[in-house]
């Protein structure tokens, strides 16, 4: 079975697997939606169909990405590490050294090829085209969150534009404060992409923006990738066919074929105005601040189409689950910069950029702090505030385990490292705006070559006596599922601590 093909695809395998409940009740998108939304989400609940908000003709989808489990539907995948695997495939492509690898090779270079975005003639989502005074956003359902937000905001776009030097595409998840019927304020944060593309505009910014689209395309617009490779061919490559594009009615942009909706204006240089407060994935409210105005030209449909939103706000919330793919999908790409590296962990409690857990393979003293170094030097994690390292064995998605290390195998004077560097533009602790402290703590295990007094022994039980006691179980008189249980808690609260 191939990832849904687009939205209303996606819909229906949700459906089917019990994972979507519709809402005929009429519902308020202004905070009523998100009270509903927020309760289902921290108790691991369905995707929510509102088919009558109210003041809007259009459905809203809210919390299709909020459980494992779904992401996992999304890509047609048991696991999102295979996800990560499929990715990771293509980046350790070596040389081929005979007839089989050469086959294999071209299998993967093909796969490739035609992961590249298709241009097609038409498609569903220009059904409908309003342009001038027909333009009115306010027909569209966008949720106001939270109380302190400064208006309706729209939260899953896709937001296409182009470089002005290379011509090179990027897609960007930017979210967008309705102003009027016929503009946007634009949030580029200064470390954003979207944001280098309008500081390199000369005049004005052409812009468009899909909302509703398959899931894959939708995760690929919040991916982390480097600004020359193209959010739709990631897409393509993962969905295991290519996204369609259609050219814009009124911008020179491609859009996706099957969008529900686009939006398509320009941004002009130097048209800024207040954006903000907004309750954000950090927990807090993100202050007003100045960002760019996105003056909409058109917008298409499909007819009857349906409006997508995700409500962000205190952990856990439904972009948990799409910034764990992130961590897993990237993990692949992240070892071939730092090969030592096992695995790693951005608990979603830290908002992913306050704290980032990695196991290495340790195999010399200040191996751990060049980990740190190396980690707040590679792409978006260069905005991470702090890092803990662990040795191998240590599973990263064990709180309880890693807690464990750091208070028992770490000397603060020793294995903490303070140093500075940029940090996240909605980071509210920093004295200064952008830039920070940064702590490193090295909880590995310590030789002699590191100052440490001999390292004691760790308390294990033998394999041989493990086996006995599981073999010997059921003689002992305990409850029979007493050892299961006891597994399922473990699960259960590591479950709890990764939401």
């Amino acid at each position: 079975m191939a990832p849904p093909g687009d939205l209303r695809e996606w819909i229906g395998l949700l459906e089917r697997e019990g994972e979507l409940i519709r809402v005929s009740a009429e519902v308020d998108p202004h905070l009523e939606v998100t009270e509903i939304v927020d309760r289902v989400v921290k108790a691991g609940g369905p995707a929510l169909l509102f088919e009558n908000p109210k003041g809007s003709s259009h459905p809203l989808l809210v919390n299709q990405f909020g459980t494992e489990r779904r992401m996992c539907l999304a890509f047609d995948a048991d696991s999102l590490d295979d996800v990560g695997r499929r990715l990771g495939d293509v980046l350790e492509m070596q040389p081929p050294q005979g007839l089989v690898d050469k086959v294999k090779g071209l299998k993967k270079l093909k796969s490739i090829a035609d992961s590249q975005p298709k241009t097609v003639r038409s498609g569903p989502s220009q059904e409908v085209v309003l342009t001038g005074d027909e333009v009115d956003l306010s027909a569209l359902p966008v949720q106001t969150c939270w109380p302190g937000d400064a208006a309706p905001f729209i939260t899953l776009p896709a937001v296409i534009t182009k470089d002005p030097r290379t011509g090179g595409r990027n897609v960007g998840m930017y979210r967008m404060q309705i102003l009027d019927r016929r503009s946007t304020a634009m949030h580029w944060q200064i470390h954003k992409d979207g944001r280098a593309d309008y500081l390199l505009a000369d005049g004005k910014l052409e812009v468009a923006v899909a909302l509703g689209l398959d899931p894959v395309t939708a995760y690929a617009a919040s991916a982390p990738l480097p600004k020359h490779v193209d959010e739709f061919m990631l897409a393509g490559f993962l969905r295991g066919e290519p996204v369609e594009l259609v050219p814009g009615k009124t911008v020179d942009l491609e859009v996706p074929a099957n969008a529900e909706i686009v939006l398509e204006g320009y941004i002009a240089k130097d048209d800024l105005t207040t954006e903000g407060p907004f309750g954000d994935h950090t927990g807090y409210y993100s202050p007003a601040e100045p960002f760019p105005v996105f003056h909409v030209t058109a917008i298409t449909t499909r007819r009857n189409a349906i409006y997508p939103s995700i409500v962000v706000g205190k952990p856990p919330a439904e972009d948990a689950w799409l910034g764990k793919a992130t961590e897993r999908i990237f993990l692949p790409a992240i070892r071939m910069s730092v090969p030592e590296i096992v695995d790693y962990d951005l608990p979603v409690a830290g908002a992913f950029h306050n704290c980032c857990i990695v196991s290495i393979r340790k195999s010399y003293p200040g191996h751990a702090q060049k980990v740190m170094h190396a980690i707040w030097g590679l792409g978006l994690l260069s905005l991470t505030k702090s890092v803990v390292v662990v040795d191998e064995w240590v599973d990263v998605h064990d709180y309880n385990e890693v807690f464990f290390r750091v208070g028992a195998n770490v000397d603060p004077k020793r294995d903490v490292l303070l140093s500075e560097g940029p940090l996240d533009h909605l980071d509210h602790a920093p004295t200064l705006q952008f830039y920070g402290g940064k702590i490193g703590i090295d909880a590995t295990h310590k030789g002699p070559e590191e100052g440490a007094r001999p390292w004691p022994q760790e308390i294990v039980m033998s394999d041989e006596v493990r086996r006995l006691v599981d073999e010997r179980w059921g003689e002992y008189g305990i409850a029979n599922g007493a050892s299961e249980a006891d597994g399922r808690d473990k699960g259960a609260l590591r479950q709890l601590l990764r939401r």
